[in-house]
């Protein structure tokens, strides 16, 4: 049930981020009350994944070696600070038309280097085979784009800084719900 469970969350997850590039007449339709309907199916999305991935039978495919954990961190933080504001705001990730986008694949390749259980294959290749795609999919869809005014140095530091402290924030977090990313 955990595996049917966590595909079907990922599967979700897939389709209302695409629903609106693939069929944009049916989203247009829906108007405003679709961003609620679209929230909701990835709420359930993300419920889905997590409770999915936590009944799945343990099958390992691979054996990580320990220091990728490291690796893990470093390549986790970045993510983090792609993910953040600095896109936008910032200087450094200014010309990046996906920096969201690029995050997301980066947290989930970094979360692939430290697990080799097969729920973690389909959810973070799931996830990080989405993010390949909607990249894609927008860019097909929206070919032309020139970035907005660059930020300065100060912002990144800024937004860096927070990225740091967001990141032992989540760990701690993680380490109370499932394995500490910090080691024991």
């Amino acid at each position: 049930m955990g595996f049917f469970l966590l595909i079907l969350g990922v599967a979700l997850w897939w389709a209302a981020h695409l629903f609106k590039r693939l069929m944009p007449a049916q989203r247009a339709a829906m108007g405003n009350g679709g961003k609620g309907a679209v929230a909701l199916v990835l709420v359930t999305a993300i419920l889905l994944m997590i409770f999915g991935y936590r009944m799945t039978d343990t099958i390992f495919v691979w054996a990580p070696p320990t220091f990728m954990v490291h690796i893990n961190n470093l390549l986790v933080l970045i993510a983090i600070y792609m993910m953040s504001p600095a896109g936008q705001k910032g200087r450094l990730l200014n010309k990046m038309r996906h920096p969201m986008l690029g995050g997301m694949k980066l947290w989930a390749f970094a979360h692939l280097l430290v697990n080799g259980d097969l729920a973690s294959i389909v959810l973070f290749g799931g996830l990080l085979a989405w993010a390949v795609v909607e990249v894609i999919v927008i860019n097909r869809s929206e070919p032309d784009w020139t970035p907005g005014e660059p930020g300065t140095y100060g912002k990144d530091a800024m937004f860096f800084v927070a990225s740091i402290v967001l990141l032992g924030i989540i760990g701690y977090i993680h380490g109370l719900v499932g394995p500490s990313p910090f080691g024991s």
